[in-house]
Protein backbone atom coordinates (compact mmCIF):
# COMPACT_ATOMS: atom_id res chain seq x y z
CA UNK A 1 0.00 0.00 0.00
CA UNK A 2 2.83 2.67 1.04
CA UNK A 3 5.95 1.06 -0.50
CA UNK A 4 6.03 2.94 -3.44
CA UNK A 5 9.12 4.04 -6.20
CA UNK A 6 7.80 7.48 -6.91
CA UNK A 7 9.17 8.19 -10.81
CA UNK A 8 11.55 11.43 -10.83
CA UNK A 9 9.22 14.52 -11.61
CA UNK A 10 6.27 12.56 -10.03
CA UNK A 11 4.56 12.02 -6.82
CA UNK A 12 2.28 10.17 -4.53
CA UNK A 13 -0.30 10.96 -1.80
CA UNK A 14 -2.43 8.94 0.74
CA UNK A 15 -5.15 10.55 2.21
CA UNK A 16 -8.04 10.49 4.50
CA UNK A 17 -10.71 12.46 6.01
CA UNK A 18 -13.19 12.20 8.51
CA UNK A 19 -16.47 14.01 9.82
CA UNK A 20 -17.85 14.19 13.36
CA UNK A 21 -20.95 12.34 14.09
CA UNK A 22 -22.29 15.88 15.15
CA UNK A 23 -21.04 17.80 12.22
CA UNK A 24 -18.96 20.22 14.11
CA UNK A 25 -15.28 19.00 13.72
CA UNK A 26 -13.52 17.64 11.14
CA UNK A 27 -9.95 16.08 10.13
CA UNK A 28 -7.47 15.47 7.29
CA UNK A 29 -4.09 13.97 6.96
CA UNK A 30 -2.29 13.71 3.35
CA UNK A 31 0.98 11.57 3.36
CA UNK A 32 3.21 13.33 0.48
CA UNK A 33 5.95 11.60 -1.45
CA UNK A 34 6.85 14.46 -3.85
CA UNK A 35 4.35 17.27 -2.26
CA UNK A 36 2.54 18.53 -5.10
CA UNK A 37 1.38 21.47 -3.28
CA UNK A 38 4.89 22.22 -1.74
CA UNK A 39 6.59 25.57 -3.10
CA UNK A 40 9.97 23.45 -2.03
CA UNK A 41 9.31 20.74 -4.56
CA UNK A 42 8.64 23.01 -7.41
CA UNK A 43 11.84 25.45 -6.62
CA UNK A 44 13.84 22.05 -6.53
CA UNK A 45 13.09 21.10 -9.84
CA UNK A 46 10.99 18.37 -9.05
CA UNK A 47 14.09 16.12 -9.15
CA UNK A 48 13.78 13.91 -6.24
CA UNK A 49 10.31 13.29 -4.78
CA UNK A 50 11.65 11.56 -1.90
CA UNK A 51 13.11 14.94 -0.67
CA UNK A 52 9.46 16.70 -0.47
CA UNK A 53 7.54 14.43 1.62
CA UNK A 54 5.28 15.61 4.43
CA UNK A 55 2.20 14.30 6.63
CA UNK A 56 -0.41 17.29 6.23
CA UNK A 57 -3.08 17.47 9.16
CA UNK A 58 -5.23 19.51 9.51
CA UNK A 59 -8.02 20.19 11.97
CA UNK A 60 -11.70 21.88 11.32
CA UNK A 61 -13.81 23.07 14.09
CA UNK A 62 -13.06 25.21 17.17
CA UNK A 63 -9.69 25.22 18.15
CA UNK A 64 -8.58 23.49 14.34
CA UNK A 65 -4.56 23.60 13.74
CA UNK A 66 -3.13 23.36 10.16
CA UNK A 67 0.70 21.58 9.71
CA UNK A 68 2.32 20.68 7.03
CA UNK A 69 6.46 20.58 6.99
CA UNK A 70 8.10 19.89 3.61
CA UNK A 71 11.01 17.08 4.96
CA UNK A 72 14.14 15.87 3.54
CA UNK A 73 14.61 12.12 2.32
CA UNK A 74 16.43 11.62 5.63
CA UNK A 75 12.55 11.52 7.52
CA UNK A 76 10.87 9.08 4.61
CA UNK A 77 10.69 5.05 5.57
CA UNK A 78 8.24 3.71 3.68
CA UNK A 79 7.24 0.03 3.23
CA UNK A 80 4.69 -2.12 2.45
CA UNK A 81 2.61 -1.51 5.21
CA UNK A 82 3.96 1.74 6.96
CA UNK A 83 4.81 5.40 5.92
CA UNK A 84 6.96 7.69 7.90
CA UNK A 85 8.04 10.91 7.65
CA UNK A 86 9.67 12.16 10.15
CA UNK A 87 7.64 12.22 13.87
CA UNK A 88 4.24 10.90 11.72
CA UNK A 89 3.44 7.68 10.47
CA UNK A 90 0.39 6.46 8.73
CA UNK A 91 0.21 2.37 9.59
CA UNK A 92 -1.73 -0.54 7.86
CA UNK A 93 -2.45 -2.89 10.37
CA UNK A 94 -4.50 -5.37 7.94
CA UNK A 95 -8.00 -3.95 8.71
CA UNK A 96 -7.36 -0.73 9.97
CA UNK A 97 -5.13 2.75 9.42
CA UNK A 98 -3.47 4.02 12.63
CA UNK A 99 -2.09 7.58 11.46
CA UNK A 100 0.25 8.34 14.61
CA UNK A 101 0.65 12.17 14.72
CA UNK A 102 3.79 14.36 16.15
CA UNK A 103 3.69 17.92 14.53
CA UNK A 104 3.63 21.47 14.95
CA UNK A 105 0.86 23.55 13.20
CA UNK A 106 1.65 26.68 11.16
CA UNK A 107 1.14 30.36 11.86
CA UNK A 108 -0.38 32.18 13.16
CA UNK A 109 -1.32 29.26 15.48
CA UNK A 110 2.09 27.60 16.65
CA UNK A 111 1.17 24.63 18.47
CA UNK A 112 1.80 20.66 19.07
CA UNK A 113 -0.40 18.48 17.04
CA UNK A 114 -0.22 14.80 18.74
CA UNK A 115 -2.70 12.04 18.91
CA UNK A 116 -3.90 8.96 17.26
CA UNK A 117 -6.41 8.44 14.43
CA UNK A 118 -7.74 5.66 13.59
CA UNK A 119 -9.53 4.85 10.19
CA UNK A 120 -11.97 1.46 9.75
CA UNK A 121 -12.93 0.21 6.41
CA UNK A 122 -16.28 -1.26 6.18
CA UNK A 123 -13.92 -2.96 2.62
CA UNK A 124 -10.96 -2.24 0.79
CA UNK A 125 -11.88 -1.89 -2.87
CA UNK A 126 -9.95 -2.83 -5.79
CA UNK A 127 -10.96 0.14 -7.72
CA UNK A 128 -8.20 2.12 -9.54
CA UNK A 129 -9.46 5.16 -12.11
CA UNK A 130 -6.79 6.41 -14.71
CA UNK A 131 -7.48 9.91 -15.08
CA UNK A 132 -6.10 10.95 -18.08
CA UNK A 133 -5.88 8.92 -21.14
CA UNK A 134 -2.28 7.53 -20.59
CA UNK A 135 -2.35 6.70 -17.12
CA UNK A 136 -0.23 9.39 -15.72
CA UNK A 137 -2.46 10.10 -13.04
CA UNK A 138 -4.18 7.37 -10.91
CA UNK A 139 -7.08 7.68 -8.17
CA UNK A 140 -6.85 4.68 -6.23
CA UNK A 141 -9.80 4.91 -3.79
CA UNK A 142 -9.01 2.26 -0.56
CA UNK A 143 -12.18 2.74 1.66
CA UNK A 144 -14.61 5.57 0.42
CA UNK A 145 -16.97 4.34 3.18
CA UNK A 146 -15.25 4.24 6.92
CA UNK A 147 -15.57 4.97 10.32
CA UNK A 148 -12.75 7.22 12.10
CA UNK A 149 -11.99 7.79 15.17
CA UNK A 150 -9.90 10.88 16.11
CA UNK A 151 -8.01 10.90 19.53
CA UNK A 152 -5.84 14.00 19.75
CA UNK A 153 -4.14 15.89 22.95
CA UNK A 154 -6.03 18.92 22.52
CA UNK A 155 -9.67 19.61 24.59
CA UNK A 156 -12.36 18.59 22.62
CA UNK A 157 -10.96 16.81 19.91
CA UNK A 158 -11.75 13.25 20.75
CA UNK A 159 -14.32 12.07 18.25
CA UNK A 160 -15.74 9.56 15.98
CA UNK A 161 -17.52 10.11 12.45
CA UNK A 162 -17.64 8.60 8.89
CA UNK A 163 -14.19 8.79 7.14
CA UNK A 164 -12.67 8.29 3.86
CA UNK A 165 -9.12 6.84 2.42
CA UNK A 166 -7.52 6.92 -1.12
CA UNK A 167 -4.59 7.35 -2.70
CA UNK A 168 -3.36 9.92 -5.98
CA UNK A 169 -0.11 9.10 -7.94
CA UNK A 170 1.55 10.67 -10.77
CA UNK A 171 4.50 10.89 -13.15
CA UNK A 172 4.26 14.83 -14.55
CA UNK A 173 2.68 18.05 -12.09
CA UNK A 174 -1.14 18.29 -11.56
CA UNK A 175 -0.63 22.20 -13.37
CA UNK A 176 0.90 20.41 -16.58
CA UNK A 177 -2.51 18.18 -17.31
CA UNK A 178 -5.53 19.54 -15.55
CA UNK A 179 -6.98 23.43 -15.24
CA UNK A 180 -9.35 22.84 -13.00
CA UNK A 181 -11.17 19.86 -10.83
CA UNK A 182 -13.67 19.51 -8.31
CA UNK A 183 -13.65 15.76 -6.03
CA UNK A 184 -16.46 14.14 -3.54
CA UNK A 185 -17.11 11.54 -1.34
CA UNK A 186 -20.72 11.55 -0.06
CA UNK A 187 -22.02 8.32 2.43
CA UNK A 188 -25.06 7.26 1.19
CA UNK A 189 -27.85 4.51 2.39
CA UNK A 190 -25.81 2.02 0.23
CA UNK A 191 -22.54 3.03 0.82
CA UNK A 192 -20.96 5.75 -0.70
CA UNK A 193 -20.78 7.87 -3.90
CA UNK A 194 -17.36 9.68 -5.30
CA UNK A 195 -17.53 12.30 -7.95
CA UNK A 196 -14.06 12.97 -10.11
CA UNK A 197 -14.95 16.09 -12.73
CA UNK A 198 -12.02 17.55 -13.84
CA UNK A 199 -11.02 19.76 -17.06
CA UNK A 200 -7.69 18.37 -18.70
CA UNK A 201 -5.57 20.97 -20.45
CA UNK A 202 -5.50 18.80 -24.04
CA UNK A 203 -9.55 19.79 -23.59
CA UNK A 204 -10.98 16.89 -22.82
CA UNK A 205 -13.11 15.97 -19.75
CA UNK A 206 -13.22 13.50 -16.80
CA UNK A 207 -16.71 12.81 -15.18
CA UNK A 208 -16.17 9.94 -13.13
CA UNK A 209 -19.11 8.93 -11.10
CA UNK A 210 -18.40 5.61 -9.10
CA UNK A 211 -20.80 4.18 -6.31
CA UNK A 212 -19.55 1.88 -3.52
CA UNK A 213 -21.40 -0.57 -1.55
CA UNK A 214 -20.69 -1.20 1.98
CA UNK A 215 -18.30 -4.66 0.95
CA UNK A 216 -16.16 -2.59 -1.29
CA UNK A 217 -18.07 -3.42 -4.53
CA UNK A 218 -17.95 -0.60 -7.19
CA UNK A 219 -20.07 0.20 -10.28
CA UNK A 220 -20.26 3.52 -12.46
CA UNK A 221 -23.60 5.21 -12.29
CA UNK A 222 -25.50 7.80 -13.82
CA UNK A 223 -25.06 11.27 -12.27
CA UNK A 224 -27.13 14.60 -12.33
CA UNK A 225 -24.80 17.38 -14.37
CA UNK A 226 -22.58 19.44 -12.13
CA UNK A 227 -23.89 22.07 -10.73
CA UNK A 228 -22.16 25.16 -9.73
CA UNK A 229 -23.14 26.57 -5.89
CA UNK A 230 -21.90 29.57 -3.89
CA UNK A 231 -17.97 30.64 -4.42
CA UNK A 232 -15.34 30.51 -1.70
CA UNK A 233 -14.30 33.25 0.42
CA UNK A 234 -11.01 33.62 -2.26
CA UNK A 235 -13.88 33.39 -4.79
CA UNK A 236 -12.81 30.24 -5.80
CA UNK A 237 -15.80 28.83 -8.12
CA UNK A 238 -17.24 25.43 -7.09
CA UNK A 239 -19.58 22.40 -8.35
CA UNK A 240 -20.58 18.95 -7.93
CA UNK A 241 -22.95 17.07 -9.15
CA UNK A 242 -26.92 17.91 -7.87
CA UNK A 243 -30.72 16.77 -8.90
CA UNK A 244 -32.44 19.66 -11.17
CA UNK A 245 -33.64 21.91 -9.39
CA UNK A 246 -32.13 21.57 -6.17
CA UNK A 247 -28.61 23.81 -4.96
CA UNK A 248 -25.35 21.99 -3.79
CA UNK A 249 -24.67 24.26 -0.26
CA UNK A 250 -21.76 24.68 2.34
CA UNK A 251 -22.39 23.23 5.59
CA UNK A 252 -18.87 23.52 7.13
CA UNK A 253 -15.88 25.24 5.99
CA UNK A 254 -12.42 23.04 6.30
CA UNK A 255 -9.63 24.45 3.84
CA UNK A 256 -10.41 28.10 2.33
CA UNK A 257 -7.43 28.91 0.29
CA UNK A 258 -6.58 31.05 -2.80
CA UNK A 259 -6.31 27.68 -4.88
CA UNK A 260 -8.10 25.08 -3.30
CA UNK A 261 -11.10 24.44 -1.12
CA UNK A 262 -12.33 21.75 0.66
CA UNK A 263 -15.68 22.14 2.68
CA UNK A 264 -18.42 19.39 4.08
CA UNK A 265 -21.09 20.16 0.76
CA UNK A 266 -25.07 18.88 1.26
CA UNK A 267 -26.22 18.03 -1.60
CA UNK A 268 -29.19 15.89 -3.56
CA UNK A 269 -28.18 13.02 -5.84
CA UNK A 270 -30.56 10.48 -7.33
CA UNK A 271 -33.30 11.58 -4.80
CA UNK A 272 -30.85 11.31 -1.85
CA UNK A 273 -30.01 13.69 0.09
CA UNK A 274 -26.45 13.36 1.64
CA UNK A 275 -23.56 15.42 3.10
CA UNK A 276 -19.64 14.64 2.24
CA UNK A 277 -16.42 16.07 1.86
CA UNK A 278 -15.47 18.40 -1.13
CA UNK A 279 -13.03 19.75 -2.74
CA UNK A 280 -12.00 22.38 -5.93
CA UNK A 281 -8.71 22.83 -7.58
CA UNK A 282 -8.36 25.83 -9.56
CA UNK A 283 -4.35 24.77 -11.53
CA UNK A 284 -4.91 27.92 -13.23
CA UNK A 285 -4.17 29.66 -9.92
CA UNK A 286 -1.95 27.28 -8.76
CA UNK A 287 0.86 27.52 -11.27
CA UNK A 288 1.08 31.62 -10.71
CA UNK A 289 4.87 32.11 -9.45
CA UNK A 290 3.60 34.51 -6.91
CA UNK A 291 1.73 32.14 -5.29
CA UNK A 292 4.46 29.60 -4.37
CA UNK A 293 5.95 32.58 -1.48
CA UNK A 294 2.66 33.02 0.30
CA UNK A 295 2.66 28.77 0.16
CA UNK A 296 6.04 29.53 1.86
CA UNK A 297 4.57 31.02 4.81
CA UNK A 298 2.42 27.56 5.99
CA UNK A 299 4.44 24.85 4.76
CA UNK A 300 7.81 25.00 6.17
CA UNK A 301 10.90 23.65 5.22
CA UNK A 302 12.81 21.04 7.39
CA UNK A 303 15.43 19.08 5.35
CA UNK A 304 17.15 17.66 7.86
CA UNK A 305 16.00 14.62 10.24
CA UNK A 306 17.33 11.95 12.26
CA UNK A 307 15.44 9.09 13.30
Amino acid sequence: MFNLDVPATGYAWWYVDGVSDCGTKAVSVIGFIGSVFSPWYHWSGRGNPANNCCINVATYGKGGRFTMTDRGVSALRATPNALQVGPSVMRWTGNQLVIEIDEVSSLPLVSRVRGTITLTPNAVTNVELPLTADGAHVWRPFAPSSRIKVDLEATGWQFDGHGYFDANFGTRPLEQDFSYWTWGRYPTQAGATCFYDANRRDGTALDAAIAFDHEGRAQLVDAPARTPFKRTLWALRRETRADPGTMPRQVKAMLDAPFYSRSVVETTVNGETVQGVHEALDLDRYKQPLLKPMLAVRVPRRAKWTF
